[in-house]
């Protein structure tokens, strides 16, 4: 018999994960972490029906449920991106204003900007004569202070 389990809430960031539970990565891309009313099945097999408030968005990390002593992780899944390495402050801008623009997700890490691959964005990011790379790695939003969409 496969057991369900019904996520109608998370649990709060800060409260972390109590001691002595085993812990579950669930693996999710971008687009999955954003679909909160959907079935998910476990590497146990357990299906976790999710039931979420609309607008809920799924950050890596997040405690998921605990279900009889065992805590279901958010975990940002390896996906294909284009990573960008300004080489300097203008070239930074550029990508800025071009991304914002189209009002796409971005991943700040360090001193590289990754965006969701696509292939027309690659181009024009190329034709600009930046230093763009296709790379498969997890892909986590950026929050903006303020801005949200």
């Amino acid at each position: 018999m496969i057991k369900t389990y019904v996520v109608t809430h998370l649990r709060k960031m800060e409260e972390g994960i109590p001691e002595g539970l085993q812990v579950v990565d669930l693996p999710m891309t971008s687009e999955e972490r954003t679909q909160v009313r959907r079935r998910l099945e476990t590497p146990s097999g357990l299906v976790l029906n999710l039931a979420l408030p609309t607008g809920t968005v799924l950050q890596p990390g997040q405690i998921l449920c605990v279900v009889e002593g065992v805590a279901y992780r958010v975990v940002a899944a390896p996906e294909e991106v284009l990573v960008i390495y300004p080489r300097s402050l203008k070239e930074a801008a550029q990508v800025g204003h071009l991304i914002g623009n189209l009002h796409r997700p971005i991943d700040l890490s360090g001193e590289v900007i990754a965006i969701l691959y696509d292939a027309a964005l690659e181009e024009r990011l190329r034709n600009l004569g930046l230093v763009v790379v296709r790379e498969m790695r997890s892909f986590a939003k950026t929050p903006l202070p303020g801005h949200s969409h």
